[in-house]
């Protein structure tokens, strides 16, 4: 297992780069599968059946500072940067709200209790999902890998209006800055009412 390092500095630049390898592009204009998954604020939460502007930024897994990552982690392309990823939405969430976002959800395959640990940890204010039932990754058949026998949903993001994918962010690289893209996308493309 490789140290994981300090999770928020990372040199993008000697990591390699994913490229888009077509897997997600039959979820642009797809409606969400009506998929109940695990929420860390308690309960659990069908995309599909949210009303409004709905982000959702997904990643492969969270580090967890003294654990070490699974072994080959850095070379594996956009693997690495869960942490500064879900940071950057932290930052960004008041502003991702003032541009329209009725809600902000973080998922991955992790399970519920390492998404609680992950919120209390990075004092996040949205819940992560747990998807690790593979449930909406099969349903929507999610760009996915396996890492040491566990599947992780690749990093992408998605915009969702009334349950329907309208935006696709993939792939994702460097991931501390999906947050504002995602942001600068809802800016230029207000939701109307009645839309």
């Amino acid at each position: 297992m490789a140290d994981p390092g300090n999770l928020l500095e990372i040199d993008w630049s000697r990591l390699p780069v994913p490229t888009n390898d077509g897997a997600a592009h039959h979820l642009e204009g797809a409606p969400l599968a009506d998929v109940a998954l695990p929420s860390s604020a308690g309960g659990k939460i069908s995309l599909a059946k949210l009303p409004g502007r709905t982000v959702l930024f997904i990643y492969p897994m969270t580090g967890t500072p003294g654990v070490a990552l699974p072994d080959g982690w850095d070379a594996i392309p956009g693997a690495r940067g869960c942490t500064p990823h879900t940071c950057a939405f932290r930052d960004l969430h008041a502003d991702l709200e003032a541009a329209g976002a009725a809600q902000v959800f973080g998922l991955s395959t992790q399970t519920l209790a390492e998404q609680q640990a992950t919120v209390e940890r990075l004092h996040l204010p949205f819940p992560l999902l747990s998807d690790d039932a593979l449930g909406l990754t099969r349903a929507m058949s999610l760009p996915s890998m396996d890492v040491g026998g566990k599947t992780m949903i690749k990093r992408l993001a998605l915009i969702l209006d009334d349950g329907v994918i309208v935006k696709v962010f993939y792939p994702v690289f460097p991931p501390d800055r999906n947050a504002g893209d995602v942001l600068a996308w809802l800016r230029a493309n207000p939701r109307r009412l009645g839309t």
